[in-house]
């Protein structure tokens, strides 16, 4: 009994190790697996999407790989806001049409796409990277408020937060905290108004939602 006992184990084993050879030596497997950890893809949709880059080699997986490779290499965070470009500033903090001394903070790049995707917004932006959550151990130090306030406090100028964050407990808890950082100064802080609704996030929000949200902000 013991016998068989550590005989199968042995078998399980070598089973688990062959697994992992294979895994990691079968590109297509890799490929697959890989795919299965992008948001909204699970094993199943991985399979498919494998399958069908490798019926559109030229067309498709060839550009992507290209397309991969020059993010890859040459896209990085601006310095100033957090936004996704190819250079150390972005052409948001750039433009001098944009009011400066506007700026709408938002949890992640996607949600600073999906403001500008509305073409209401004038201002510039502050992307926290995250927000703050008691359960996941996520004080201030660990996303960008601390920048934020540097940021704010070294420029001069009348300026006012529109905090953009998402409806959420963790949006909700980040916003009080930010907007408690500048309760004595001179800064006004306002959030989002009307069209943005509990538990809702940004990114699967329309933009004439969000524009009416923008025009319709209210004092935080």
């Amino acid at each position: 009994m013991g016998w068989t006992c550590r005989t199968l184990s042995k078998i399980n084993y070598f089973r688990k190790c062959r697994k992992l050879i294979v895994d990691n030596s079968d590109p297509i497997e890799k490929l697959i697996s890989m795919l299965g950890k992008l948001p909204g893809l699970g094993p199943r949709s991985a399979r498919r999407a494998t399958l069908f880059l490798l019926t559109k080699k030229d067309l498709i997986l060839r550009p992507l790989y290209m397309a991969i490779k020059n993010v890859l290499e040459n896209v990085s965070l601006c310095e100033t806001c957090g936004n996704a470009c190819t250079d150390q500033v972005c052409k948001i903090c750039l433009d001098p049409k944009r009011d400066k001394n506007l700026i709408c903070v938002v949890e992640d790049v996607s949600d600073l796409w999906a403001i500008e995707r509305t073409r209401s917004f004038k201002g510039v932006f502050h992307v926290l990277g995250g927000t703050l959550s008691a359960i996941e151990s996520i004080g201030p130090e660990e996303i960008n408020i601390i920048e934020l306030q540097r940021r704010v406090l070294a420029e001069n100028g009348e300026k006012e937060l529109i905090l953009a964050l998402n409806a959420t407990l963790e949006g909700q808890t980040t916003s009080h905290y930010i907007a408690d950082l500048f309760m004595d100064t001179n800064i006004k802080v306002t959030s989002l108004a009307k069209g943005v609704p509990i538990g809702g996030e940004l990114d699967y929000l329309d933009e004439g939602t969000i524009s009416a949200a923008l025009t319709a902000r209210k004092d935080f």
